[in-house]
């Protein structure tokens, strides 16, 4: 149990960075303002804003891979604890987004689920 939430911690966190690339990178693209809902003019007001938010997203998805190498190396104890603070940190944020903006479940469904069993998964094989 302990492997599969590490990987599905580490599935997260391939999202994540995912979302760093759309969010510091490619805000103004077609393809992030679709994936939005924004505006042309909409996201070059947002540029410098998601520019910050989404090295947010970058670093709780290095706090989970860091975790996962110290867990490989035989330090189970630091990467779990690295791999609940980056994908905890992730489940947080999307009930944030689910609580403060109905409107986009989807959205903190897709941002959420997957650290979310991680979580669990790795909470489950810890105790075991």
């Amino acid at each position: 149990m302990v492997i599969a939430g590490l990987v599905l911690s580490g599935v997260a966190a391939l999202v994540h960075v995912y979302i760093f690339v759309l969010e510091s990178l490619a805000w103004t693209s077609p393809r992030a303002r679709a994936t939005f809902g924004l505006t042309a003019e909409q996201a070059a007001n947002t540029k410098e804003l998601a520019f910050n938010q989404g090295f947010y997203n970058l670093f709780l998805a290095l706090a989970v891979f860091v975790g996962i190498a110290f867990t490989a190396l035989g330090q189970p104890a630091i990467g779990a604890t690295l791999v609940f603070a980056g994908a905890g940190s992730m489940v947080a944020a999307s009930l944030v987004l689910l609580l403060s903006s109905p409107e986009k479940a989807a959205a903190a469904l897709k941002q959420g689920a997957i650290p979310a069993m991680g979580v669990v998964a790795l909470a489950i094989g810890l105790a075991a």
